[in-house]
């Protein structure tokens, strides 16, 4: 739905461009700017200026990055940390008795394509869903599902230890780019042009069946090809009799991931065929869902490729469960890139909330401490809201936890379940310290320039208004 409102249009860009960077934190970021316009109002009726506002956000803002640096936690970046980070992304979005088996899964689909030294590329995790079963039985596939099946029901339809040779090589039958016409006087000639015509194709393919029994001979190994190409069903019938599993026309991403899971490398051409060019896999299988086909690849060795299968029993759950683990990629690929985690459960926001309060008292002076006020009342709309959607009086849960936090000088946060304060270093409730910061940037920044919009607007009147003057 396209937004109208202007305002409201940009806070929904700020929140895109939060996803878009770090994959969370929309909700912090609208609920936050909100909030900030909504304390400042307060001020505004009082006929407080709003750049003086501005600079108190200001100098807010660049305190709140300290104070944030101060706050995370270096940690040693381990799998029961990051299954403590995933775990705390999924159950914002779905239930606890989904989200604890999937964390493993978000965790180790992570850890499959990590290379330590290089930035981790989420397009090499494939999020591959089936209308089937429940949405708990969607598991990890250390290597592909493909969302198609062989063409021909001669074609074997299981396979152990299987060479896979990924092709980009046409095997059908190509008419020529010249037209011209063939006349013939009886059926023999026919029969001669047709085999003639299809001769090419057949060399083609009877070259990778000579290949295969070479590869082959004396083993237990199989033979499947996967071409992004076609494969007509001549060439197929070629295959299935020779023992080898056919898959045509395969997408382009799975042609380039094929590699990346299975060993070996895409040909775009047969002349040169070696058994280092092959990838492997301990099983390949084709399983059908009433008329849709999927082909699974297992059983790889060290792959830099992998699918997260989901299974739902309808398409709003498969779509529910396919957010939560995005976000759940995310939220552990950034912890591993920042080397640290921050506690969660609002314990930051009340934590830099009182830091605010005395850092304007001591450091700041004149009105710009209303500014100051203002972003620190505003950052408590995040345990307040938490409060609130878990049942609990908000007021209530707010004041205990800040008096919990004044009393112990330790970070405490919001427990959803009982509405108590939690001491955020043991709850195991983690936060990405880039998500917080990327919020502190953005969500400052949108405020003030709502909040001068009147400004530039007089400006700019006054600007005509004195080029109208000294034209007269």
């Amino acid at each position: 739905m396209q937004i109208q409102h202007p305002t409201a249009a940009m806070i929904g860009r700020a929140a895109t461009a939060q996803d878009d960077i770090v994959g969370d934190g929309t909700t912090t970021n609208v609920l936050f700017i909100g909030e900030l316009m909504r304390q400042a109002e307060r001020y505004l009726g009082e006929s407080v200026h709003p750049r003086i506002l501005v600079d108190g956000m200001e100098l807010a803002k660049t305190e709140s990055l300290k104070f944030l640096e101060t706050f995370k936690h270096d940690a040693e970046v381990n799998r029961d940390l990051l299954i403590e980070v995933a775990r705390s992304s999924l159950l914002t979005k779905i239930a606890p008795e989904l989200a604890n088996p999937l964390c493993e899964v978000v965790v180790d689909a992570v850890n499959c394509i990590h290379k330590e030294g290089k930035p981790i590329d989420l397009h090499m995790i494939e999020l591959m869903h089936m209308q089937h079963k429940m949405s708990n039985e969607s598991k990890l596939i250390k290597g592909l599902v493909l969302d198609h099946g062989g063409r021909n029901s001669d074609l074997p339809s299981r396979m152990e230890n299987c060479y896979i040779m990924c092709l980009n090589v046409s095997l059908e039958y190509e008419k020529t780019e010249v037209h011209s016409g063939f006349f013939w006087s009886n059926a023999d000639q026919r029969e001669k042009l047709i085999a003639s015509e299809r001769q090419f194709t057949d060399d083609r393919v009877q070259q990778i069946v000579d290949f295969k029994e070479k590869l082959c001979k004396g083993t237990n190994k199989n033979f499947v090809i996967i071409n992004q190409k076609g494969i007509d069903p001549p060439s197929l019938e070629i295959l299935s009799r020779a023992g080898i599993m056919g898959i045509r026309r395969c997408k382009k991403r799975n042609g380039e991931r094929i590699p990346l899971a299975c060993g070996g490398k895409q040909l775009s051409s047969i002349d040169v065929m070696t058994e280092a060019d092959m990838g492997f896999a301990k099983v390949v299988y084709e399983q059908s869902l009433g008329e849709d086909k999927y082909t699974f690849i297992e059983g790889v060795e060290n792959p830099f490729s992998c699918t997260i299968l989901i299974k739902g029993p309808n398409d709003y759950s498969i779509a529910q469960t396919r957010d939560a683990i995005r976000d759940g990629l995310r939220a552990v690929t950034n912890t591993i890139s920042d080397k640290c985690v921050l506690p969660g459960a609002g314990s930051f926001e009340i934590a830099c909330s009182e830091h605010l309060n005395e850092y304007a008292r001591k450091q700041v002076s004149g009105k710009v401490k209303l500014g100051v006020h203002c972003f620190a009342e505003a950052l408590l709309v995040i345990p307040r809201t938490l409060a609130q959607n878990s049942g609990f009086d908000a007021q209530d849960v707010l004041l205990k936890v800040q008096e919990a936090h004044l009393k112990d000088k330790k970070p405490f946060g919001v427990d959803v379940y009982t509405g108590e304060p939690l001491p955020a270093t043991v709850s195991a409730v983690w936060d990405n310290y880039i998500v917080k910061r990327q919020f502190l940037n953005i969500a400052p920044v949108l405020a003030q320039q709502l909040l001068l919009v009147d400004e530039v607007m007089r400006a700019g009147k006054n600007m005509r208004g004195s080029r109208g003057d000294g034209q007269e």
